[in-house]
């Protein structure tokens, strides 16, 4: 996968635990949207490589709240630059 530009590693890596926590728990843009209390297209720019948005820390302890797991599990092990 190219890296986006604007997009650190560390960003690229909680986007993509959110999209396999998403697609494990069969859930769509709109169920990671209403959950962050954000609109849709917020969720799908943040997927998106072409215009991209990130999550916060805010918006990550919402995903941590509501799926029982702790906001550190959306992190890397190891330090990614």
């Amino acid at each position: 996968m190219n890296e986006p530009t604007n997009i650190a590693p560390i960003e690229q890596y909680v986007i993509d635990y959110v999209i396999k926590l998403r697609k494990e728990k069969k859930l769509n843009q709109e169920d990671i949207a209403n959950i962050i209390n954000v609109k849709r297209t917020f969720v799908t720019n943040i997927e998106s490589v072409k215009n991209r948005a990130k999550y916060n820390l805010v918006h990550i302890a919402k995903l941590a709240d509501h799926f029982g797991i702790s906001p550190k599990d959306f992190l890397p092990k190891e330090i990614i630059l």
